[in-house]
């Protein structure tokens, strides 16, 4: 651990001199249980049984809207343990694994050093990879606060996995609640598949909320209840397609209910009242500063959430923000932000549909049979949107319109609003300096000798401005930019011409025939990400010649042979997948791609270029079978 930190965590345990001896600090207690949204009795859903969770919410206090922030565990995940937006420091992509600076440790490492006994029973899963240590005291199937000294406080994460979206596909599986009593939202199509589903969904938090009630009962029996702050949270949203994964309310709502015993009530937020309700907007990048507010240390000024209580609770944010990045092997880009009210969402890859495929999502019976039910014309407008390419910019009311299924950006009446909320995100994605403007791979390349969360203030490395006014033109779609698309094909930054090729894309067939040789001399660029692009848009418009160009370029930029780094076979693969019949003249070629020697950083990625090519050879064979 280099110096920095120890000064960092010597001052942090200076701080609890001050701050009295053990005995006088709280014990935090998480229960934390996976993939579910707010669907709880509690919370008005009078379909769900939850009632260990009631009864806290009824002793506590819960929060009308708090988000995730990322809708999928491990962003979420990284999230929660370094009090950073992962976009700000490589981590939005899942199953990444991104490095931290040395003065930048994780919050178990800052508590730990503060006195806490600090445990996690047990999942990890962060995107991050931190220069010191952890900080937990054990992280294990068998961590528990009992295990300390009984002098010490602690902090004890407790997480329920049987709530986890493999768990609503189980199969058998006896039913509980009645899939004929369900309300299905606007955006699934209403069939047996979804009920069953979605009833099983239901079953399934049933038991979290179960697990919930023993730990607490637990809690009790110890002596421990009078003396312990509680907290109660989903991970994101439902496990159901357009939950999780998705940045839309019903993949970032989580419940989130506190606890605070009579003891510790100076520290509660400023609005607690037992059974209460708070407005406050609370995402988990607020949750790790809010730790070490309990315990009476400042949160480090890199920390970019905030404190919603403790000794250094700030006032509430006017607004809360949200992402998506990579999901498994397909990637997206996008970002997000309400006020409580309204939700504003900006796509950064409009060409690519809602709905990817992607292969874990659809071995949920429902996913797949939603999409069995679009294809063969059964769905309404609301549901068929899922399956469709995306606007640049959408905004719901959450109020008259909790299914988010009515966009709002076109209303004249909502032109305000929208211009809101996109100034605000945008300053957001400014003052973070999210680096999802940058390809993944240009992510880690550009951070050598670093780390991303350098790399992306460094304005040598990162020029953010420049390629964000890139990426905002590209992902509009007024076709007349193309000239000033087609000027950002040879500007010297690779990920401006990355956006370049991706805006010509984006505006589809004739501005790709308009731009052929401008998109044909970008399939011989320095950087593979950019002849992804270009490959693709050619592949998808271009005549004849001109696809199998872009196709071929796609398959040399893939695994087509040894030592190709994982990043850009990646991205290659799906525009391969997209392209569906046009690449069946190099059905060989592909079906030999030596996957098993990509090059990569981490084994966490290792699996998502063989998905991809499984999917695309299962489609082979589906459409010879066809014939």
């Amino acid at each position: 651990m280099n110096r920095l930190v120890l000064l960092l965590l010597c001052a942090t345990t200076a701080c609890w001199a001050a701050a009295g001896s053990a005995a006088e600090r709280p014990n935090i207690l998480w229960i934390t249980s996976e993939d579910h949204g707010p669907e709880m009795g509690c919370y008005g859903d009078e379909f769900a049984t939850t009632p260990n969770v009631d009864a806290l919410a009824k002793k506590g206090m819960r929060y009308k809207l708090a988000w995730s922030t990322a809708p999928v565990c491990a962003p979420a995940r990284t999230t929660l343990i370094t009090g950073l937006y992962p976009p700000s420091c490589g981590g939005q992509h899942m199953r990444s694994m991104a490095q931290l600076p040395e003065s930048i440790p994780l919050y178990p490492a800052l508590l730990s050093k503060a006195g806490y006994y600090c445990t996690n029973n047990n999942k990890q899963d962060y995107n991050v990879r931190p220069q010191g240590e952890l900080g937990w005291a054990d992280s294990s199937r068998k961590a528990h606060y009992k295990n300390r000294d009984p002098e010490q406080p602690f902090f004890a994460i407790f997480n329920e996995t049987c709530s986890h979206e493999s768990k609503i596909r189980t199969r058998p599986h006896k039913q509980i609640h009645d899939p004929a009593k369900v309300r299905v939202p606007a955006y699934h199509p209403d069939n047996e598949d979804t009920r069953r589903d979605w009833a099983q969904y239901y079953d399934v938090v049933t038991q979290a909320d179960a697990t919930a009630g023993k730990l607490l009962r637990e809690l009790d029996k110890q002596g421990l209840t009078d003396s312990t702050i509680v907290f109660y949270y989903g991970d994101h949203g439902s496990g159901m397609a357009r939950g999780k994964r998705w940045t839309y309310n019903s993949g970032l709502a989580v419940p989130l209910v506190v606890y605070f015993p009579e003891k510790w009530r100076h520290l509660a937020p400023k609005e607690y009242q037992t059974g209460g309700v708070s407005d406050r907007l609370v995402g988990f990048v607020d949750l790790a500063p809010t730790l070490l507010s309990l315990a009476g240390v400042q949160p480090p000024e890199w920390m970019q959430g905030q404190a919603i209580a403790g000794k250094y609770e700030t006032e509430a944010p006017k607004y809360m923000y949200g992402f998506r990045d990579r999901m498994d092997e397909r990637y997206d880009f996008i970002r997000t932000v309400t006020d409580g009210r309204f939700q504003y969402i900006r796509n950064f890859n409009p060409h690519f549909i809602y709905g990817q495929f992607v292969s874990y999502n659809f071995q949920t019976p429902s996913t797949a049979a939603w999409k069995r039910a679009y294809d063969a014309g059964l769905c309404n407008a609301a549901q068929s949107h899922f399956w469709n390419l995306k606007p640049a910019e959408e905004l719901y009311d959450l109020q008259a319109d909790p299914d988010e299924v009515n966009n709002l950006a076109d209303s004249p009446d909502h032109q305000q609003k929208l211009g809101e909320l996109r100034d605000a995100l945008y300053q957001w994605c400014h003052d973070i300096r999210d680096v999802g403007f940058l390809p993944e791979g240009e992510i880690h390349s550009r951070s050598e000798g670093s780390t991303p969360y350098e790399m992306a203030r460094d304005e040598t490395k990162y020029p953010f401005e420049k390629i964000f006014a890139a990426a905002d033109l590209a992902t509009h779609r007024n076709p007349e930019d193309l000239d000033q698309l087609k000027s950002l094909l040879t500007d010297s930054d690779s990920a401006v011409r990355y956006w370049g090729a991706v805006g010509i894309l984006n505006r589809g067939g004739d501005a790709v025939n308009a731009s052929k040789q401008a998109l044909l001399a970008a399939l011989g660029d320095d950087s593979p990400y950019v002849r992804v692009a270009a490959g693709y848009a050619l592949g998808k418009f271009g005549d004849k010649e001109m696809q199998r160009q872009g196709i071929e370029c796609l398959i040399d930029v893939a695994p087509s042979k040894p030592g190709t780094n994982v990043f850009a076979a990646i991205a290659a693969l799906n525009a391969i997948d997209k392209l569906d019949e046009k690449v069946a003249f190099a059905k060989a070629e592909i079906d030999k791609m030596p996957v098993g020697e990509i090059v990569s950083p981490d084994k966490r990625y290792g699996g998502y270029p063989q998905r991809l090519l499984t999917k695309i050879q299962d489609d082979f064979k589906a459409n010879a079978s066809s014939r």
